[in-house]
């Protein structure tokens, strides 16, 4: 058992804190960008590039919410050896390949925070699942056969990592997840969760739409992929709040696009012609709101104008899109863990007891800060 078992179940987000050292977690340089531009990326860009945009402070890393503090998990409680994570081996389980911008500055931050912790290269051993659960099973074995002795994983779904999370507290192996939480036991099963309050996002892009389209219109939902915490959040904030502050707003597609842009294009072609007088897209992450812009444009609509766009991530890409007026509205999803991850991992070897959750915050972008604020984006 990893720690209280009596710790409560955690199936949905909880706000809780975790110390003042972990608050104040250091402040990283932006993630550069690694991925090729879309049709829409690079037109916006060409229009108004970045290096022109007033300067901004440097992106920062994920920290915590002021919030109540949670029973924790000790290690004096646990059972499990104490390491020295400067000499420690450490694995990150990375879920989906990197080709997208999320992914590419999460894992980014993880190998910048464990360079500049002084971890042995050779040390922080990495995987990547390729979106394929079983695969992510197999990586994290894969990672504790080799010696791991604290993982960091990124999970694919909020189910099914169970024989993974097994394995890893039969060679007691703490676990911190970050981004998507799953539905196994923190303190038991897992040390504890790091991620965003997705139901609040959902609240704050309703937030944006209703500010940007006055509260009116027939709208279509670009939902991300099934089986994890973060659609099912992300759209359930996103109702609630319409229904709440924006009845005139109302829901007339939702089709899920996978968190993909390819996908996101063609749902958005198609709900084009089924749907030809949708007026805003509230897109479940960039790439999908980046993918409804390019089947915008081929449709011989405009973007930002003609159908509003909401999305939330806070990529460049999107991103420069709200600040040449092609988009309506960001809500960051930061994905910066690196710092906040290590840093929980070493109070938790301290002996600091880590609560089940720890939730983050997140900024937003909108047409009045877009530009001033775009070296923020990843």
């Amino acid at each position: 058992m990893l720690g209280n078992p009596s710790s409560p179940r955690s199936p949905g987000l909880r706000t809780v804190a975790v110390s003042a050292a972990v608050a104040l977690a250091c402040t990283l340089s932006a993630c550069s960008k690694s991925e090729s531009d879309s049709d829409a990326t690079g037109s916006a860009g060409s229009g108004s590039p970045a290096a022109a945009a007033p300067s901004a402070p440097a992106a920062s890393t994920a920290t915590t919410q002021p919030s109540q503090t949670g029973t924790g998990c000790a290690l004096s409680a646990t059972g499990y050896p104490k390491v020295d994570l400067k000499t420690a081996k450490v694995g990150f389980s990375q879920s989906e390949k990197e080709g997208n911008p999320f992914r590419i500055a999460e894992t980014k931050s993880i190998r910048d925070e464990a360079a500049r912790l002084g971890i042995p290269k050779g040390n922080l051993l990495t995987t990547n699942a390729q979106s394929d659960l079983n695969k992510q099973i197999s990586d994290i074995k894969s990672l504790l056969s080799q010696g791991v002795q604290l993982l960091i994983v990124a999970p694919l779904n909020s189910d099914g990592l169970q024989p993974a999370l097994d394995a890893a507290k039969a060679k007691k192996v703490p676990v911190v997840t970050i981004d998507r939480q799953v539905t196994s036991k923190p303190c038991t099963d897992y040390l504890t969760f790091i991620g965003s309050n997705f139901v609040s996002q959902g609240q704050r892009a309703a937030d944006a739409m209703i500010k940007e389209t006055g509260g009116k219109g027939k709208v279509a939902i670009l939902l991300g992929a099934s089986g994890n915490n973060v659609t099912t959040d992300r759209t359930k904030g996103f109702k609630d709040q319409l229904a709440a502050k924006g009845p005139g707003l109302k829901i007339v597609a939702e089709q899920t696009g996978d968190f993909e842009r390819s996908k996101g294009q063609s749902v958005m072609e198609q709900l084009i012609q089924s749907h030809p007088d949708i007026t805003a897209v509230y897109a479940e992450n960039d790439e999908m709101g980046v993918g409804a812009v390019n089947a915008l444009r081929s449709a011989g609509k405009t973007p930002g104008k003609d159908v509003k766009i909401v999305s939330v991530d806070g990529t460049r890409n999107a991103v420069q899109l709200l600040a040449d007026g092609k988009y309506n509205g960001v809500i960051e999803s930061n994905p910066r863990f690196g710092p906040l991850a290590f840093k929980t991992l070493q109070q938790f070897e301290s002996g600091t007891a880590i609560p089940p959750s720890i939730v983050i915050t997140d900024d937003a972008y909108d047409p009045s800060n877009a530009k001033q604020k775009i070296n923020n984006a990843y």
